[in-house]
């Protein structure tokens, strides 16, 4: 029978992960007890996906406020510190900026406006039109900020950031002052020791920083590269990608994951005869049109992978092939000559206007990004994720 369906996302349901945990185990047992229970089959080129979340946490990848305090304080010197680009979030950033205050005498806070890195608005476009205010040059201190604009509340959590992290600096025992600016060379008319919290464009901050003058400068990815007094560390983004545990702890971003893909690879081909592909995966690369949230607020989508999802899409389009190559046929006819195309395809199509629109982007970021909606962040209890179909197309 013709096959009628194409790419299928399972979410899997899985114990509770604890700390200790054979993560690989119990990945392996899920996916195959769920295959049981819901009458499918594992097939070659499956990917079966592992939420970072459940990585960390099996690896017990957790650091308290006072270990990030005292990283803070050896790196940056304990006195006052430029905190900038900070992405407005309770889960994301308030527990790191808790343990960050606790490492200094006095934080300049520099928040980027009208938004932050992930498009979490701070004030809308329109009004920074209404108030003649440039956001690429003009630098607002806190009290022209209100005047302008009064109080801002987040549309989704009903916080206002300006007070929230103003607050949290002052009751971890730093004072703390607010600017809001976008270009990084600003800090440096109040301190020369900057932590310049953005994650995809922190290189290039670094840079400036550093070109321009600045004594010490360090990344989120810097904090807890190495155990402080015992706690987790993430040896190649530090704090980037951790989220909030509990009020005086984080769960960091999990560390090197290539031997559990690897080993969840194996067991799956030991048990069924199927070689399937795995990944560890973090927040889609996706943009909410309404919120206007750009979801990746970890360093990646894909942690760790197995060979196979190395690479990006090759496939041609089939509307511009049915408009264009075969716009004279019609039905079967049809079918056939695009299904003789795809056969035929070259290795690489780049450059090719049959593949134009085909989304260029990684495999890793994209399966990653299905299998984040498809897990979601609350209480499905789903966190392994099975795709099937993914690498097939028209003709399988």
């Amino acid at each position: 029978m013709e096959r009628r369906v194409g790419t299928i996302s399972r979410g899997i349901r899985c114990p509770i992960i604890r700390e200790g945990d054979n993560l690989a185990d119990i990945v392996v047992s899920s996916v195959l007890e769920a295959a049981e229970s819901e009458g499918f089959e594992l097939r070659d080129r499956d990917v079966i996906s592992v939420t970072e979340s459940i990585v960390a946490r099996a690896q017990g990848n957790y650091a308290s406020v006072a270990a990030i305090a005292q990283d803070v304080k050896e790196k940056l010197g304990g006195e006052t510190i430029g905190v900038i680009f900070p992405i407005l979030s309770r889960n994301r950033f308030a527990i790191c900026l808790r343990g960050i205050a606790m490492g200094a005498k006095k934080v300049v806070l520099m928040l980027s406006y009208p938004s932050d890195e992930v498009g979490n608005a701070l004030v809308s476009q329109d009004q920074l039109d209404e108030a003649g205010v440039n956001p690429y040059s003009d630098v607002l201190s806190l009290e022209k900020y209100r005047e302008l604009f009064g109080e801002n509340r987040h549309p989704f959590t009903g916080v206002d950031y300006v007070a929230y992290y103003s607050d949290l600096i002052r009751e971890c025992g730093a004072e703390v002052e607010v600017i809001f600016a976008n270009n990084p060379r600003v800090i440096l008319d109040y301190t020369k020791n900057v932590l310049n919290c953005d994650i995809h464009t922190r290189a290039r901050t670094k840079r400036i920083l550093k070109e321009c003058g600045a004594r010490v400068v360090c990344g989120l990815d810097d904090i807890l590269t190495s155990p402080v007094n015992g706690s987790g560390c993430n040896e190649k983004y530090g704090l980037l990608g951790s989220n909030k545990s509990t009020e005086d702890t984080i769960k960091l971003f999990p560390r090197d994951c290539t031997d559990l893909v690897n080993d969840i690879q194996k067991q799956i081909l030991t048990k069924t005869g199927k070689h399937v592909e795995v990944m560890v995966y973090g927040d889609g690369a996706f943009k909410d049109p309404v919120g206007k949230i750009w979801e990746l607020a970890d360093p990646c989508v894909a942690v760790a992978n197995t060979e196979g999802l190395e690479g990006t899409p090759n496939e041609v389009k089939l509307k511009y092939l049915a408009d264009n190559d075969f716009k004279d046929l019609s039905g079967e006819a049809l079918k056939e000559a695009i299904s003789e195309r795809i056969k035929g395809k070259k290795g690489n199509l780049v450059g090719d206007m049959a593949s134009q629109g085909t989304t260029p982007r990684r495999l890793t970021d994209l399966i990653g990004s299905l299998c984040d909606l498809t897990s979601g962040s609350g209480d499905k209890g789903t966190p392994v994720i099975l795709v099937q179909g993914y690498f097939d197309n028209f003709t399988d």
